[in-house]
This record gives structure tokens, sequence and C-alpha cells, in this order.
């Protein structure tokens, strides 16, 4: 199991030639105004230009009318596609409608390369069943094989490390090769993302319905199940990580043990630390630092934990994670650039571009530059009317794809 070259699975026509012009191109460190051309679905040049310049002489031209033109972001972590599964408790929706409907929200999103959670370790009476999870990547190569899909899809697997049988559901994707992250987490109470019971509780039992009584017995259950698997279970899934170089993800750090933690194990991305101490050390460990987008729109973690705009302001968030909301991405990279004027705008956009390709090694996309692939997103945001950003276009391989 190793992450192998992603698949051009749109087919590109070789004499297609584009410009893109009278655009706010972001570059790795400034804005330009200027037009950018696509040939054979890669980026052939950069120019500036004068604002209001036309181009003529091209067959394909597009004029993104002084908007901004920025690269396909490049999501590490949604579970989005589990909810078009499974919308509600105990309802399965068609695999492939599924994977479509969830494939069509993020490309409108302006997300070109998505890393796909998948849960591996199910919880006692947990939501799913032996098997699926399997059979939901078996679904999405499918729809990658029969030219489906909008944007480019790997798989990301979230292992909870507290579970019985993760190990056995890690062993599924033994012979899958577009695993291309596993993240090592656990979700028992008392400790990480909820280290307040009091938080645990209003979260767990709103979600669960539980009584006082069911939640109490579920708690210590949880608890007992941690202490029993977790450390062993880490230990395992770090070492075939190595192994067979997958890179992995801690989950949740909250302490400097955590985090000391995570480097033993050969961790390269810090997902959602709950604590500044804990981003701080990861940071400067050198791991790529993942916060939620919605929590930069927000203001604030849903758990109580650490703010992402904290981060920011010390200078310790390497990646943004759209996480439950496809489109925060954007929103989130505008509002910390542009209405909170915390970083600059390509600073922000490498939030969600260029941070996280280098990352995971993606060395073909992630920026606006030559000889990369062309994904891209033409996007509008007016800081006057404090709104959204309006996704107008997105190109993966130069073929629009939304």
């Amino acid at each position: 199991m190793s992450l192998t070259a992603p698949e051009k699975d749109l087919q590109v026509n070789e004499s297609t030639e584009q410009v893109f012009h009278n655009a706010q191109l972001v570059l790795a460190d400034t804005v330009v105004h200027g037009s950018l051309q696509v040939v054979d679905g890669l980026i052939a040049d950069i120019s500036e230009s004068q604002p209001g310049k036309s181009v003529t002489g091209k067959q394909l031209a597009v004029d993104c009318q002084g908007e901004f033109l920025v690269p396909g972001l490049i999501e590490l972590h949604t579970d989005h596609l589990e909810i078009h599964y499974s919308p509600r408790p105990g309802v399965r929706w068609g695999m492939m409608s599924a994977i479509q409907s969830h494939d069509a929200q993020v490309a409108a999103a302006g997300i070109t390369t998505v890393y796909d959670c998948l849960r591996v370790g199910q919880e006692k009476n947990g939501e799913f069943a032996t098997g699926e999870m399997k059979m939901l990547a078996k679904a999405l190569r499918t729809a990658r094989e029969q030219n489906r899909l909008r944007a480019e899809h790997l798989l990301h697997l979230r292992c909870e490390v507290s579970t019985a049988d993760v190990m056995d559901d890690f062993h599924d994707f033994d012979n899958t090769p577009d695993v291309g992250l596993v993240s090592l987490m656990d979700h028992a109470p008392g400790q990480r993302q909820f280290t307040s019971m009091a938080a645990y509780a209003a979260y767990h039992k709103g979600k669960t319905k539980l009584s006082d009584k069911a939640f109490n017995e579920y708690v210590a259950s949880r608890v007992r199940s941690s202490e029993k698997y977790s450390d062993k279970h880490r230990n395992a899934l770090s070492s075939l990580c190595r192994e067979r170089k997958i890179p992995m993800a801690s989950h949740d750090d909250a302490t400097l043990a955590h985090v000391e933690e995570s480097i033993k194990h050969g961790v390269r991305v810090a997902e959602f630390p709950t604590t500044l101490a804990a981003a701080q050390a990861s940071h400067r460990a050198g791991l790529s630092v993942l916060m939620g987008a919605p929590n930069v729109v927000r203001g604030l973690s849903h758990s109580g934990n650490v703010a992402a705009r904290t981060l920011v302001e010390n200078h310790c968030l390497d990646l943004l994670s759209s996480d439950y909301v496809p489109s925060s991405l954007l929103q989130a990279a505008f509002m910390l650039s542009r209405e909170l004027d915390l970083i600059s705008v390509p600073e922000a956009i490498s939030l969600i571009t260029r941070n996280p390709a280098k990352t995971m090694n993606l060395s073909d996309r992630g920026e606006l530059r030559t000889g990369l692939r062309a994904d891209l997103v033409r996007v509008a945001h007016n800081t006057d009317q404090d709104q959204a950003p309006i996704v107008r276009g997105v190109w993966r391989l130069g073929i629009r794809v939304s």
C-alpha cells in the first residue's frame, strides 16, 4: 500500500490551448494582474498585463474580468463522502450516486485534489458494517475508471486506534494503491479533542440521544477500550505506514507529550492540535500544522479548543482543511487575508494549495507556475459586502469541471 503518481483520469485534448486573461493571478508570493496560458493541460506561460487589456487570436480565451485566478485547492481531510453515503443514521445511499454528489460539491468549492476520509476501526455499535469502507473505496476507484469524477480523489484512512478491529479494517486496504494519508486518532473521552467531560457529554449526548445511564456506560466502555488498545495499535500502524512509505497524521494532539509521541512515530501532519502549545511544538518540529477552515470562519472550535485564528496570529498554521464544509476553504482564506488582514492573500491561498501540495509531495500542482498542472479556480470576493467568495469556474488539467 503506497501512494502512486496521480492518474490523469480526465481526457486532455493535446491540441487544446487556452488563455485566462484580465485576472488577478495569485502567485506564490505576490498577486499580479495578467494572463495565464494553458497548453495540453499544463501552465505554459504567465505574463503581466495592464488592466483591461484584451487578448486576441486565441480560440479559447477566458476573460476573468479582473477577478482572482488561484491554483486548484487541495483538501487533505474531509468527511463528506461518508456523509453523502449515509445522510441519516442507518440510511445508506447508492455508493456511486453518493460519490458523484460528493465529487460535484467539492469541485464546485474549487477543490481539484481531495483526500477522502474513510473510517478504519469501529466503536461498539458503530455506524458502518465490516467491509463497508472497503466497498466504498472500490466504488470510488470504479468511478474514476469510468471518468465520472470532476476532482482527483485519493484516500485518507482515519484510524481509530482505540478500537478492537482497527488492524483488521486497516488490512482491508493492504493492496489499495490510492491510500495517500493515514491519521492516528483516539476519540476516547477525557483527553485530546475532549479533555472537558462537559463538552464531550454535550456533543455526544446531543448526537446519540443517550440517557444519562447509557451515556455513562458508553463513556466507561470507551475509556477501557482506549486503555487496552490505543498504544498497541498506534505503534503497529505507524510501523506499517513507515514500512509502506505512507504519510501519517496525528490527530488532536493536546500536550507536549502527544507531540513528542507523534514525532517518534514519524508523523508528517499535525491535524487539529487542541492547544496553542501543541501547535507551536509541532510547527517547530517541522510538522505541517492543519486546522479546520470552519474554525476560522466561525472564530472558534466547535469543541471548545484553540481557535485557528490564534495559530495564525502566532505563525504556526500551515494547512487548512474544510473538514465538514467544503466551501469553507476559500471562505477562510479570504477571511484571514482580506477581512481580518492577518496574512497576505498569497499566504492565505498557500494554506489550501501550495502548502498541502508540498506536504504531500505533489510536486506537479498547488501553484500558478509554468510546467505545473493547469488546476485553476476563478473566484470573486468583495470585501465591502462581507460575503463568501463566489467560485466562477474550476478547471482541472485545463478542462472545465465546474
